[in-house]
């Protein structure tokens, strides 16, 4: 019962409950995305998202500054507790998260291939990658001419 107690107190609130349906879809989640899909400040986030991994229902991961997080289904309670609760929490808001989650995806990801491209180098033509300012050896002259 004492670990049941932290995990209702963590659920019982909206904005908990909207992170956890977004983590819900089964992807990790950037804080940084969280943001924009739920239109709040990092700061505020990063405290629902404290409040929610000490309950033990999600996990993060970091990499390099930025930190990730995921539903934790290591345990059994979680494998079951959260996708039945979250099945039962719909709205208007939650279908405007995910909208706006998308959103901020593609977005990232449309930045990530301009920068991709941009960083490509050119090749000038009539060159070969690899040889670029190399100089061709000098024609031999036949014996005949």
């Amino acid at each position: 019962m004492e670990k049941l107690i932290p995990v209702f107190k963590a659920m019982a609130d909206e904005t908990r409950l909207r992170i956890l349906k977004l983590l819900s879809c089964g992807d990790e989640i950037c804080v940084c995305d969280l943001t924009e899909a739920l239109e709040m400040t990092q700061p505020n986030i990063s405290f629902h998202l404290g409040i929610l991994r000490e309950a033990g229902l999600i996990k993060d991961r970091r990499e390099g500054r930025w930190s990730f997080y995921q539903l934790d289904t290591g345990d059994m309670l979680n494998r079951v507790l959260i996708p039945a609760s979250l099945d039962r929490v719909t709205g208007k808001k939650l279908d405007g998260d995910k909208k706006r989650l998308d959103a901020a995806r593609k977005a990232k990801e449309t930045v990530r291939a301009a920068k991709a491209k941009a960083d490509k180098p050119k090749l000038k033509r009539g060159r070969k990658p690899g040889v670029a300012g190399a100089k061709s050896a000098p024609k031999r002259r036949s014996a005949e001419g």
